[in-house]
């Protein structure tokens, strides 16, 4: 303020002064005249600085985009002062006009990488994950994210070595990514660098296509055709063997051709098992990798299926006793493909266990079971045992191989088909769960699964 004001006044003033000293005017209204000139030049320096105080507050508030540049308060001391506050509310509106565009193109950016129906995540220049889009989040989890499947993906050496070398060359690269956990799931990985960087300073981008189905259908049409050429040669050669006879040695036998029809049913119906399975399983197969979404009351499913399976469990003679408490429920989980599973292990508990024996069903929470096995997330296990003979432990392993026997003659004269513990395996995948196998020969085997429970 003084310093204004001496540049305001100095002059004049001095001018005063001078004259006071050389006695060429008189004291008193030399006095009078020096004293109003300090006064005016302290009053046009407040005003002054007051209007630059103002105008600076403003530009700065325009500068942080708080708004635009308010009208100045006060009288405005000198016409280039107004004319550089009019300046400054050009200048702002123009600021506020670009960030508000900015804001939009921010905005507009963040739409349309969510909306993709591709999975999509933006990476800084350290490769490190700001942020995806809701395809990638329902893929691998919240992002950023300092593990999970994200981490694993990002850790994938051909993905690795690709991010480097995009942004080291700057040009798109190509990666093709297979993923064995939590299940397998194969991807194409698009990764296509950023310059100038996103407004988040996202430098990469990463375009994810997932082939796991594509895949899946490859692999279940070839597998179909192996192994149902191989499962049905057995069946359609008995009934190629049954029908010459029929045709010809037995063509007036009744009582033969009646033994013949009969026999010819039963390996009818078992191809018809065998492709009703291999169908289902390769349905299963095609969507392991997507999790299920629903909610499942675990004791209503098991009462259903239990009714379901009474003309079952009867024609061997098999008692079932069930401990399954109420409002245990698993989630994410879908009912169907629950009910396979729980279907599958009372099948084979009635095939192969003691014949007038007991099965035992029980349902509870994992922590209510403890095993250093089970997920630390919250989990239900249901588990089914069997008085079969037990199974050997070098078998144990291979069990949920397609088309795995321990003793092939008595599986097929049992009726089973070689692919329910294999269709049980991969729903208990599908539902990120856990499937444990124990069993002592000459006391019966245990079939457990771990399956999601809800909060």
């Amino acid at each position: 303020m003084l310093a204004a004001s001496a540049l305001v006044g100095g002059v004049p003033a001095f001018a005063l002064l001078l004259l006071l000293l050389g006695g060429a005017v008189d004291p008193l209204p030399g006095l009078l005249a020096l004293g109003a000139t300090l006064a005016g030049a302290l009053t046009v320096a407040r005003i002054w600085l007051g209007n630059l105080r103002s105008l600076g507050a403003a530009l700065r508030q325009a500068m942080d985009g708080e708004g635009t540049v308010p009208e100045l308060a006060g009288p405005l001391l000198l016409p280039s002062v107004e004319e550089v506050a009019e300046t400054a509310r050009r200048v702002a509106r123009a600021l506020q006009a670009r960030t508000e565009q900015v804001s939009r193109l921010r905005q507009s950016d963040a739409a349309i990488i969510e909306i993709l129906p591709d999975p999509l995540v933006v990476l800084d220049s350290g490769g490190a994950a700001l942020r995806a889009n809701a395809e990638a989040r329902a893929l691998f989890g919240a992002v950023p994210a300092g593990g999970g499947d994200l981490a694993a993906l990002l850790r994938h050496p051909a993905l690795a070595e690709a991010v480097s070398a995009a942004l080291a060359t700057g040009a798109a690269q190509r990666a093709d990514i297979a993923l064995p956990v939590p299940v397998q799931r194969e991807l194409h990985v698009h990764a296509v660098p950023m310059d100038p960087p996103l407004a988040d300073g996202g430098r990469l981008l990463l375009l994810l296509s997932d082939r796991t189905r594509d895949r899946a259908v490859e692999r279940m049409r070839a597998d179909f055709v192996a192994n149902a050429s191989h499962e049905l040669r057995t069946p359609l050669a008995s009934l190629i063997g049954f029908i010459e006879t029929l045709r010809g040695p037995a063509e007036d036998d009744r009582e033969a051709s009646a033994r013949f029809l009969g026999i010819m049913a039963e390996q009818a119906d078992r191809m018809r098992r065998l492709i009703d399975d291999l169908l289902g399983l390769s349905r299963i197969e095609i969507t392991e990798h997507q999790p299920p979404t629903g909610r499942v009351d675990l004791g209503a499913l098991v009462a259903a299926e239990l009714e379901a399976l009474g003309p079952v469990l009867a024609a061997r003679g098999a008692s079932v006793a069930v401990q399954a408490p109420e409002g245990l429920v698993a989630a994410p989980a879908e009912a169907g493909q629950l009910a396979q599973v729980l279907r599958n292990l009372l099948e084979n508990a009635a095939r192969y266990g003691r014949e007038g024996g007991t099965i035992r069903l029980t349902l509870a929470r994992a922590q209510d079971v403890p095993d250093p096995r089970w997920p630390a997330r919250p989990g239900l296990v249901l588990a089914v045992s069997d008085e079969g003979p037990g199974i050997a432990r070098q078998h144990l392993p291979r069990l949920t191989e397609r088309f795995y026997r321990v003793d092939r003659g008595r599986g097929r004269n049992a009726g089973g088909t070689g692919l329910g513990l294999a269709i049980v395996k991969h729903i208990v995948n599908r539902h990120r769960g856990l499937l444990l196998i124990e069993s002592e020969e000459g006391v019966g085997s245990t079939f457990r699964v771990w399956l999601p429970a809800a909060e």
